[in-house]
């Protein structure tokens, strides 16, 4: 175990139904490892479904707070895991869509992996980015006025916030590097 995140908080923002298991399970325990705090955020209470390759049912995970209960104040970085039909539920839920924006507004760092940036895409923030994605997704980013590239991590410090996206699963190790990297150089939030 690492120190690098000792004392952040990292907000997960998932859909209560499609998370890629192996997106968010992955990237939640490299930030444990490193010493920082992650907190499931979901539309509703409950559980979230994780799934396999976006069709076989996985494990279930509690939510720790609904996103109507979130505040971006309360965190210093926020992940976007994948799955298709995880990315394109929170995508409808405007107060998803707000957090997302509210941690780019507050120039707190965000990572999203395979389709997460869509959630990026529909809070407007990815006009003059550059990040990647799972292929499907770059004619959305482009139409959003964002530069999209096939790299496993693409790491994009913008105007105060740092943006950091990833492919698909198989760049799991290159994205949770880059995470704890980048995360680490976040000031700790005023609680």
């Amino acid at each position: 175990m690492t120190n690098e995140l000792q004392g952040k908080k990292v907000a997960f923002l998932v859909a209560n139904s499609g998370v890629e298991q192996i997106e968010l399970t992955r990237s939640w325990e490299d930030v444990k490892d490193a010493g920082g705090q992650p907190t499931l955020i979901a539309p509703e209470s409950g559980q979230v479904q994780a799934f396999n390759s976006d069709v076989e049912k996985a494990d279930q995970f509690p939510v720790d707070l609904a996103v109507s209960d979130a505040s971006v104040v309360d965190y210093d970085a926020l992940v976007l895991p994948g799955g298709t039909t995880n990315a394109d539920k929170l995508r409808m839920v405007p107060e998803a869509v707000a957090l997302v924006k509210g941690f780019v507004d507050s120039s707190k760092p965000v990572a999203a992996v395979c389709h997460g940036p869509w959630s990026l895409v529909e809070a407007g923030v990815v006009q003059g980015k550059t990040l990647t994605s799972w292929p499907s997704l770059q004619t959305d980013i482009r139409n959003a006025g964002g530069t999209w590239v096939d790299e496993e991590v693409f790491v994009c410090p913008t105007n105060g916030w740092t943006l950091i996206t990833s492919r698909k699963p198989e760049d799991l190790d290159a994205f949770s590097k880059a995470i704890v990297e980048e995360f680490s150089k976040s000031r700790v939030a005023a609680r």
